[in-house]
C-alpha cells in the first residue's frame, strides 16, 4: 500500500511511541502531538489505534515477500551466498530499524491483536520456507549436510539477533564502545553479528571442520 507524506509522518510517530511506551501506553493524542497533527486526522486516515499499529507493520513488511522470492530465484548466487544474503537482510533490517525492532520483539511475546500475531507468523513462515528451500537445494547439490534442522537454524538466527539487539547497551559497555557514535555502533554491531552468524551457519551446513 502507498501512503501519503502525511500518513507516513503519522506512521513514523506511532512507531516511535509504540516502541518507547508500548501499544497501551501510547495514546492517539500522544501520537498526534508527535506527528504535529490532530486526533481527528489520525482517525480519518487509520480509523483506530489498532489499525495504525497494523499500518506500522505493513509499512515495514512491505516488499519482504518479494525480496525473499527474488533472493531464492537469483541464479547468480550460490546456495551459500543465498544463506549469507538472508542473514545480511535479516540482521540489517533489524539493526537499521531500532524502533520497529522493539515493537517486533514485544509483539512476538505479548501481542493481543490476532491481526498482528498473524502478520508475525506469516513472516516466520515465509522466512522458514525460503531457508528450507535453499537448504534442500544445497543438499541436492551435495554442498550441505543432510542432517539439518531448519527450524532450529531459524531459531538460532532469530534468537541470537534478538538477544544481541535487546542487550546492545550491555554489549557496548562490555566492549568499551560507548564513545562510538550510535550510527557507527549500529554498523559495528551489524557487521560483527552477521559475521558470527555466517561462521556458525557454515559450520552447521557443511562438512568443513
Amino acid at each position: 500500500m502507498e501512503y501519503t507524506k502525511k500518513q507516513m509522518t503519522i506512521i513514523e510517530a506511532a512507531e516511535k511511541l509504540f516502541a518507547e511506551k508500548g501499544f497501551e501506553g501510547a495514546s492517539v493524542r500522544d501520537i498526534a502531538h508527535e506527528a504535529n497533527t490532530n486526533v481527528s486526522m489520525i482517525s480519518y486516515y487509520f480509523g483506530s489505534k489498532e489499525k495504525l499499529m497494523e499500518a506500522v507493520f505493513d509499512r515495514r513488511m512491505e516488499g519482504s515477500r518479494a525480496q525473499l522470492e527474488a533472493l531464492y530465484y537469483d541464479q547468480s548466487l550460490t546456495t551459500f551466498q543465498k544463506i549469507y544474503a538472508l542473514i545480511d537482510a535479516y540482521v540489517g533490517k533489524l539493526t537499521s530499524q531500532p524502533y520497529f525492532n522493539k515493537i517486533w520483539m514485544r509483539e512476538q511475546v505479548e501481542s493481543q491483536s490476532c491481526v498482528i500475531a498473524d502478520k508475525i507468523e506469516g513472516v516466520r513462515e515465509r522466512n522458514f520456507a525460503v531457508i528450507n528451500r535453499i537448504v534442500k537445494d544445497g543438499q541436492e547439490l551435495g554442498e550441505f549436510k543432510h542432517e539439518i534442522d531448519c527450524s532450529l537454524m531459524m531459531a538460532l538466527l532469530i534468537g541470537t539477533t534478538n538477544q544481541v539487539l535487546n542487550n546492545a547497551k550491555h554489549y557496548r559497555r562490555k566492549h568499551d564502545l560507548e564513545k562510538m557514535s550510535d550510527d557507527d555502533f549500529r554498523t559495528h554491531l551489524k557487521e560483527t553479528l552477521t559475521s558470527y552468524l555466517k561462521t556458525v551457519f557454515k559450520a552447521l551446513l557443511t562438512y568443513e571442520a
